[in-house]
């Protein structure tokens, strides 16, 4: 990206908490505290001193179908990054006592996602969603579940997790082409891959889960299956989605907030994984109220696949994604991030100018044949966390979608 003063290095790999089953949930998640704890030559506060040292950032991220490790650095510090990450990938030292340490760390973290009502009612409904599956068990994984991990054992978790003929190196900014093959042959072409076994297709099973707690607002959560990563028709599910409950002009915020005062906060979202896909309503809510907020949220989405957006909403739509892409183009962070992932699910990036075409060739009749896609299925994932006059909102919002 000419003119840049900066850089940003992304390496990510294919494989996440999908890839685990019962017996090792949270492992990939707590793989990546751990290579922080010391890698190569590198204590734990070598690594984010070399990085700082040079104006640098470094950060890691565990999803359920990529692992991602992060760096934003300036002008000429690319050597040391794709180092630092390679040692981190390929060579942390996994102590035994750093391992217990940081079962206790993650310990800390289960427990506060737990206690966020807004973090926890998304993994209530994605349980739901994914029953029996490793899509609906949490990343974070439990207290159990990490017990028994060791050197050993999470080394071998390591080796078939971070194979290299799994992964991507992205870098955008200031960066040179030759430089950076030169240094990704360097520091990533001598690894030896080691094969992993697939992860199962996953199936949405949907269901409904309720939990009481003393607070003042209900938190709720209704997904429904949608379209894969894949898919032809994500682009239209994207513009669905956006009118849906993508900002506010969209129909949930106009219906829900501005009209009836039902939520502070609403907004609907798009998970697009790899063999399957979520099309999701967040809400916050008072719990006399909810079940009042399920209906209109099951009417807005049943009105717009049935009689599809305006030309006014669809123009809007289009010119919220497309200035998306435009802004991420922008951000060195965001592109490589996003050329790393869209290599990994199509084995190539993606042109902001064809995403761009895509989108705008999405027609009114595309989106209703989306929302009827996932209207067809009957199923639905509902979660909601609070006080109990709250919990007849899922059942409300399967009611509202059948009429």
């Amino acid at each position: 990206m000419p003119g840049l003063k900066t850089l940003a290095l992304t390496v990510a790999v294919r494989g996440g908490a999908r890839w685990e089953n019962e017996t090792r949930l949270g492992w990939s998640h707590l793989l990546e505290h751990l290579v922080f704890k010391g890698a190569g030559d590198m204590g734990a506060r070598d690594i984010v001193e070399r990085i700082e040292a040079e104006g640098g950032t470094i950060n890691a991220a565990t999803g359920y179908e990529r692992t991602s490790f992060e760096v934003r650095a300036l002008d000429g510090s690319l050597g040391l990054a794709m180092q630092v990450v390679s040692d981190l990938v390929f060579r942390p030292r996994l102590d035994p006592a750093e391992i217990e340490r940081e079962k206790d760390v993650v310990a800390q973290e289960i427990a506060e996602a737990f206690d966020t009502p807004d973090d926890h009612v998304f993994e209530m409904a994605q349980t739901k969603a994914f029953a029996s599956q490793s899509m609906g068990r949490p990343i974070l994984g439990s207290v159990e579940s990490l017990a028994p991990v060791t050197r050993e054992s999470i080394g071998d978790w390591r080796a078939r997790l971070y194979s290299p003929d799994r992964m991507v190196v992205a870098v955008s900014g200031a960066v040179d082409e030759a430089e950076l093959l030169a240094l990704a042959e360097r520091w990533f072409g001598q690894a030896v891959a080691t094969p992993a076994e697939a992860p199962e297709p996953a199936t949405f099973t949907g269901g409904a889960a309720t939990l009481s707690r003393k607070i003042e607002q209900a938190n709720i959560v209704f997904q429904l299956p949608s379209v894969s990563a894949t898919d032809p028709d994500l682009p239209a599910m994207r513009l669905f989605t956006e009118i849906l409950g993508g900002g506010m002009a969209s129909r949930l915020f106009q219906s829900a907030r501005e009209e009836r005062g039902l939520a502070y906060a609403i907004d609907a979202y798009q998970e697009a994984y790899e063999d399957i896909g979520v099309l999701g309503v967040y809400a916050g809510a008072a719990a006399d109220r909810a079940v009042e907020l399920a209906d209109v949220c099951a009417g807005e989405i049943r009105a717009l696949a049935t009689d599809g957006p305006t030309d006014a909403e669809l123009s809007r739509a289009k010119a919220v994604l497309k200035a998306g892409l435009w802004m991420s183009d922008e951000s060195p962070a965001s592109r490589a991030g996003r050329n790393a992932a869209q290599t990994l699910i199509y084995g190539a990036p993606v042109s902001s100018d064809d995403s761009a075409a895509r989108i705008a060739a999405a027609t009114a009749d595309d989106l209703r044949r989306v929302g009827q896609r996932v209207l067809a299925t009957g199923l639905s994932a509902t979660s909601v966390l609070g006080p109990k006059a709250a919990h007849a909102a899922g059942a409300a919002f399967v009611k509202g979608l059948a009429k």
